[in-house]
C-alpha cells in the first residue's frame, strides 16, 4: 500500500496561503531565520569553545550574454545566496563561539569540479555546497566518500540523485522534479484543470521533466489528454519568433485539454506557447504557472526581511538558486549551532534526526527525509508577477506531514543509501 495519500477532501479554493500550508504537529518558523538561541534553550546555556567551520561552494560562473538579455543569469548566480547565509550563520555563531568561512570555488571552462573538490579535502574541509549537473555532483560525493565529507545538491533536480544513485554522503536541498511536479499537479487538481495537454522539448532535461510530469497526473488523478514534441527550435536563443502564427495554431489544433505544460527547462522556446493557441488556455510546467523554491513576490514568514537582506548585498533581486545555495550553507550552520559540534559525521546523522530544523521563510521549519536526504519543504506555484499558492495545499494529507506528499514517498523509494 502506497503510504502517501494525496487525499483532496475539500474542494474549493484556498482562502489563504497561511492556512494552505499549516502542517499539523510541525512547529512554525520563528520570525527570523537568525538570531540569538532562545532563552533558555541548551545552545544558549552552553557555548562551546571557538572553532571555524569552513564551507566550500562549487559552481560555475554565468557568462555575460553576447547580446542585451533582460533577464540574463547574473555572474554571481547562486554564490551570492552563499555569502549571506555565511553572514548568517556567523550572526548565530557569536552565541555558541563558533565561526563560519566560504572557499568559494568558480569552476573554468572545462575544469574537473572531482580535482578541487579533492583539493579542499585535502586542506581539511568537510562541507561542499554543489551548484552544478547531476553528472558532477555524483562524482563529486562519491570522490569525497572516504574523507567523511557532507556534501549538499543546491542545482540538481534530478529525481535519480534521490533514487537508485543516492549516496549516504549526499543532501538535497533543492526540491526534485517530482516535487515540482506534484506542486503543479496539486494545484490543477485543487482547480478542477484536470486535462493536460504535455508539450516536451528536445533535450534530456525536457524529457524528464516531462516523465515526471506523466507520473504526478497519474499520483494526482489528472489525464493528459495530448502530448506533443516542440519542433519549432530555440526560440529564445534565435532571437526570432520562428514559427509563424498559423503553424501554431495547427500545432494545437483540434486538442481538448485545460491546461498546456511545457517542459522546457533550458528555457528556450516555453514562453512562446501562451497567446498563441487556437482557444485560449493558461499555460504552465517550466514557464507560465510554475513551481519553484523562490520567488521575488514571496513576502510572507519573514520572506521580505530576506529579500531586502539579500537585495542589499547582492545589488539585485534573489533567484532560486541563490536560495537554495543560502538554505544549504544555512543547513550547515543550523546542525553546527544545534549540535554544538562541527564534527561532520555527528552533523550528517543529525540532520536525518526529527529534532533537526531549518528555519527558511516557508511557514515552518524544514527537515531532511531520512530515507533519501531530500528537504522537505513548501514549494510555492506562481506566475512572473504574482504569488498563486503555496504547496502541499489544503486538504492533501498524509500521516507524517502534508509536506510528504510531494515527491516520493518512503515506500516508493528506489534509494538504498550507501
Amino acid at each position: 500500500m502506497r503510504s502517501s495519500v494525496p487525499l483532496l477532501f475539500a474542494a474549493g479554493l484556498v482562502t489563504g496561503l497561511t492556512a494552505a500550508l499549516t502542517v499539523p504537529g510541525q512547529a512554525q518558523e520563528p520570525k527570523a531565520a537568525t538570531g540569538a538561541p532562545q532563552p533558555g534553550s541548551p545552545v544558549a546555556e552552553a557555548p562551546v569553545p571557538g572553532s571555524e567551520t569552513r564551507i566550500a561552494v562549487l559552481y560555475r560562473p554565468v557568462p555575460a550574454p553576447s547580446s542585451y538579455d533582460a533577464e540574463a543569469d547574473p555572474e554571481d548566480l547562486g554564490v551570492a545566496g552563499a555569502r549571506m547565509a555565511v553572514k548568517d550563520n556567523n550572526t548565530t555563531g557569536r552565541f555558541t563561539k563558533q565561526t563560519f568561512a566560504l572557499d568559494e570555488v568558480a569552476l573554468e571552462e572545462g575544469q574537473n569540479p572531482v580535482e578541487a573538490a579533492k583539493a579542499l579535502a585535502d586542506k581539511g574541509v568537510r562541507f561542499f555546497v554543489l551548484a552544478l549537473p547531476a553528472s558532477e555532483v555524483l562524482a563529486v560525493s562519491d570522490a569525497l566518500k572516504d574523507t567523511g565529507a557532507v556534501v549538499l545538491n543546491a542545482g540538481a533536480p534530478d529525481d535519480r540523485l534521490r533514487g537508485a544513485d543516492c549516496r549516504a554522503n549526499l543532501f538535497h536541498v533543492l526540491p526534485s522534479r517530482a516535487m515540482q511536479t506534484d506542486a503543479l499537479a496539486q494545484y490543477l487538481t485543487l482547480m478542477r484543470w484536470r486535462k493536460v495537454f504535455l508539450i516536451t522539448g528536445p533535450t534530456e532535461r525536457d524529457k524528464a521533466y516531462a516523465d515526471a510530469m506523466r507520473n504526478s497526473a497519474r499520483k494526482f488523478g489528472l489525464k493528459i489528454t495530448a502530448e506533443k514534441p516542440w519542433t519549432f527550435g530555440p526560440l529564445a536563443k534565435a532571437r526570432g519568433d520562428t514559427p509563424t502564427r498559423a503553424e501554431a495554431m495547427v500545432f494545437t489544433r483540434g486538442l481538448d485539454y485545460d491546461m498546456a505544460v511545457v517542459a522546457d527547462e533550458e528555457g528556450d522556446w516555453g514562453d512562446y506557447v501562451s497567446f498563441r493557441t487556437v482557444d485560449p488556455r493558461p499555460v504552465a510546467g517550466t514557464q507560465g504557472l510554475i513551481a519553484t523554491t523562490w520567488h521575488p513576490t514571496l513576502e510572507t514568514w519573514g520572506a521580505a526581511q530576506a529579500q531586502n537582506r539579500f537585495r542589499r548585498l547582492a545589488g539585485r533581486l534573489m533567484r532560486p538558486l541563490d536560495y537554495q545555495v543560502w538554505a544549504a550553507v544555512r543547513t550547515v550552520g543550523e546542525a553546527a549551532t544545534q549540535t554544538r559540534s562541527t564534527d561532520p559525521a555527528v552533523l550528517a546523522a543529525h540532520l536525518v534526526k526529527p529534532d533537526f530544523s531549518l528555519p527558511a521563510y516557508k511557514g515552518v521549519s524544514l527537515t531532511y527525509r531520512p530515507w533519501d536526504h531530500q528537504l522537505r519543504q513548501p514549494i510555492i506555484v506562481v506566475q512572473p508577477k504574482a504569488m498563486v499558492s503555496v504547496a502541499p495545499e489544503q486538504g492533501f494529507i498524509h500521516q507524517r506531514t502534508p509536506l510528504d506528499t510531494l515527491g516520493a514517498d518512503e515506500p516508493e523509494t528506489a534509494c538504498k543509501l550507501r
